[in-house]
């Protein structure tokens, strides 16, 4: 399978500087200090054409930034992100074949402009359509993701949150891309909402060869829709694995409490146990694997060297040091 979109050893760290009067606080004796915020650390997996790979974990973990490093919102502190082969900063200044999906439907829709506008701009200022071919070129798209062309000339507050997410998913479309990165695109819907817009990606992904970066908090909807899961923790990939795998047999301590902790119909008078602590911050990560204060089955290895992500049966890749072999 050809590699699309290709992490390598990518990091992102957010930094704010000292104001003025932090810096003379600081002078006096206060004991202030710049904040970075190690968002993503060291990552590295490839994303085939045609996939589609939910990516995972816990609020705060890095799975949206590394979604906009992905498609280019974001440049790499450090590593460098490749699409077919090439660094993405190459594909600046032309159409990107990369596209995000917002989390919420209103907020990413300027409520001063139609949808005719929303979705059409984009393809006109690229050169993909004329001033007068607009109209017809949004009013197919529409009809893609299941909205009534005629609604082109109403604003974004004149639709419910699922005709919001299918407006968000055809300015996506109206480039042309060929990766669409999902950034909790159906976190803000009701759940009968959820269900249709889901099938509209897999139907979109049929029609037009899609690939996908889905990330989601929903292990449900992951499982539905992925070929492949990375679970990250704390900035880092802590397990990859094909999705029925994954599920069946989860390797990475992380990933075991997280799937055990998923309500099942089986499963019953079983008393909600979650998992302990609270994840550190990003702010000041701890040494080590990052999960050791957190994990049952930590050791003191575990505090003092970084697990590396390697394979540990055909197609999956963890990063815990329990899969190493005994000595």
């Amino acid at each position: 399978m050809t590699e699309l979109l290709t992490f390598e050893k990518v990091s992102k760290r957010f930094g704010r500087k000292l104001d003025i009067f932090e810096k003379i606080a600081r002078t006096i004796g206060a004991d202030i200090q710049a904040h970075t915020v190690h968002a993503v650390d060291h990552v590295s997996f490839s994303i085939h054409d045609g996939e589609v790979v939910g990516l995972v974990g816990e609020s705060g973990c890095g799975k949206s930034t590394l979604g906009r490093l992905g498609c280019g919102l974001h440049t790499p502190t450090e590593g460098t992100v490749r699409y077919r082969g090439l660094p993405l900063e190459t594909h600046s200044g032309i159409r990107r074949p990369i596209q995000l999906i917002f989390q919420d439907p209103f907020a990413s829709l300027n409520p001063r402009m139609r949808v005719l506008d929303i979705v059409g701009e984009a393809p006109r200022v690229h050169g993909l359509i004329d001033r007068a071919e607009v109209s017809d070129y949004v009013a197919n798209l529409l009809k893609q993701v299941g909205l009534d062309p005629t609604y082109m000339q109403r604003y974004p507050h004149q639709f419910s949150g699922g005709q919001r997410a299918r407006i968000g998913i055809a300015r996506a479309l109206a480039v042309k891309p060929e990766f669409l990165v999902c950034d909790e695109a159906v976190a803000a819907l009701d759940v009968s909402i959820q269900a249709q817009v889901l099938n509209l990606f897999m139907d979109l992904r049929d029609d037009l060869g899609l690939t996908y970066m889905f990330i989601s908090h929903d292990l449900g909807v992951v499982r539905h829709l992925s070929n492949r899961v990375v679970v990250m923790y704390l900035g880092r990939v802590a397990e990859i694995a094909p999705t029925e795998e994954l599920f069946a047999e989860p390797n990475h301590p992380y990933t075991q409490a997280l799937l055990q902790e998923i309500p099942r119909i089986d499963r019953t008078h079983r008393t909600f146990v979650p998992i302990r602590g609270e994840i550190p911050s990003p702010l000041a990560p701890p040494s080590g694997c990052h999960f050791h204060p957190r994990c049952p089955s930590a050791t003191a290895r575990c505090a003092q060297e970084v697990p590396m992500l390697r394979e540990i049966s055909p197609g999956r890749l963890s990063a815990c040091h329990l899969n190493d072999p005994i000595a």
